[in-house]
């Protein structure tokens, strides 16, 4: 009975299948020129000016909406707490709920209304959202290439 549980060399009995050294994980892959060496030919990455205009859509469409789904806690704390107003408290949850649905579609909206494309397209980029849908159904339609 001693000798039972015990294993050798710190591990347990039988591996587990545990590496016991570093150098038998996965390899990791070369920071010098990562990028573009990883890239197989004919794929392509996003231009930045493309990159940057989806995320400042982002930002805003999803930022506004959650700012407010946070603040409607602290309103309605306000107005309760100071006999302002009698707010039920699901009232609460529910308009705090809607704003943080409306910031997760938020995040559609500001990658499919942004401009694929080089010039920055419209304020608002309604007229982008029926191209960016066709573009992506395209893209999962299409059979991947051979390299």
């Amino acid at each position: 009975m001693a000798g039972k549980g015990k294993a050798s060399s710190g591990q347990p009995k039988g591996g587990g299948g545990i590496s016991p050294t570093p150098a038998a994980q996965s390899p990791k892959p070369p920071r010098s020129g990562a990028a573009t060496q990883g890239q197989k030919r004919g794929q392509q990455s996003i231009p930045e000016a493309v990159t940057n205009r989806m995320a400042r859509r982002i930002a805003i469409a999803t930022g506004i909406p959650t700012v407010l789904g946070m603040s409607t806690f602290v309103i309605s704390y306000l107005l309760v707490s100071r006999s302002v107003l009698d707010i039920p408290p699901v009232v609460t949850l529910v308009t705090s709920g809607g704003f943080f649905l409306l910031g997760v579609v938020g995040l559609s909206y500001g990658v499919l209304s942004a401009s694929w494309e080089n010039a920055p397209g419209s304020l608002l980029g309604f007229e982008q959202i029926g191209l960016n849908v066709s573009r992506l159904r395209s893209s999962f339609k299409r059979p991947p290439a051979a390299s």
